[in-house]
């Protein structure tokens, strides 16, 4: 329980305000704070081994694509963000940007991963719903489409997936915090992943980035029944919770979605595993309540650091278990 959510929401605006910039590059940029969607768009990164993917049909949205090799090699995903409010997940994905960057040729691992696979990184996945929470809600989840009949706003994107659509798990009102749309795969967010994904053909791991909790997650959220590779899937979860509490002692717990956490329809690990793509997580980062998606900034970097030997472990295993 938060005893003072104002005193919290005040103090993220001090930090925010004393810090804010638009930069251009990895030396300016300020890692330890939040930032607005303007001061991310675009990403200030070096560009020796990225480029950008115009996502969302002319609007100024980037995919960041790490890559040496050829289109359609075998990729890994990582989105922040697809619920606005958990802020530390998106300053979490630009610190990951910049680590990529920067580790390659540094680091035999990453070095590896890179040299046969690309990374899909997309920071900012629920972009209105991100604005939003900065000028007017900071407590918003949703996305910011219009539901036909109704006053309220938005659909959550992490139910909206053609995964047990509209199971228990998930909620037909569009007043609820987990309203799952009128369809599936009805936002714009939801729709142009699905859509690359198909079109890439090749993704072998999909890692969504959550806050708050520390889990680390698998299928599946709608059903109780085992995901097929749940045996590879537990045992991967351990070594990158383990990998994760080797710097800071930060624990997780990991399973299931549906005995982990909840039961949840419609969520964006449980489609791509579907498409079959083995390696589907979702994590939920720090922490466990206290200041719960009103984290202070100063754990940014400490909670980016740690996932990183999380996800490095996952993008490793991925590598090295090819299917």
């Amino acid at each position: 329980m938060i005893e003072d959510v104002q005193s919290l929401l005040d103090e993220e605006q001090e930090q925010m305000f004393a810090f804010q910039a638009w930069a251009r590059s990895t030396d300016t940029f300020n890692y330890a704070t939040y930032h607005t969607l303007e001061e991310l768009e675009p990403p200030p990164l070096p560009s020796q081994i990225y480029g950008f993917l115009d996502f969302y049909e002319g609007r100024p949205i980037y995919v960041l694509k790490f890559s040496t090799g050829g289109s359609k090699r075998p990729a890994i995903w990582i989105d922040t963000g697809i619920h606005s409010r958990e802020w530390v997940t998106q300053a979490s994905g630009v610190w990951f940007a910049k680590k990529i960057t920067q580790d390659y040729g540094q680091d035999s691992t990453l070095t590896a991963i890179l040299d046969s696979m690309d990374i899909f990184l997309e920071i900012v996945t629920n972009p209105d719903g991100f604005a939003f929470t900065h000028s007017k809600n900071r407590m918003w989840r949703k996305t910011r489409s219009l539901t036909p009949g109704s006053a309220c706003v938005g659909v959550d994107p992490n139910r909206n997936w053609d995964a047990g659509f509209g199971l228990a798990g998930a909620s037909s009102n569009p007043c609820s915090e987990t309203y799952h749309g009128k369809f599936a795969n009805s936002e714009v967010e939801v729709k142009s992943i699905v859509d690359f994904v198909k079109s890439h053909g090749n993704i072998k791991a999909f890692i969504s980035i959550h806050s708050y909790s520390q889990l680390l997650l698998y299928p599946y959220g709608y059903k109780a029944e085992a995901a097929p590779d749940q045996q590879e899937l537990d045992q991967l979860a351990k070594a990158a919770v383990t990998a994760l509490a080797s710097l800071y002692g930060t624990k997780f717990k990991y399973g299931s979605i549906i005995k982990t956490i909840y039961q949840a329809s419609g969520s964006t690990v449980d489609w791509t595993y579907s498409q079959g793509i083995k390696y589907s997580f979702t994590f939920e980062l720090r922490d466990t309540g206290r200041y719960g998606f009103l984290l202070p900034a100063s754990q940014i970097i400490p909670t980016a650091q740690e996932t990183w030997l999380a996800l490095r472990t996952i993008m490793e295993h991925t590598l090295n278990h090819p299917y």
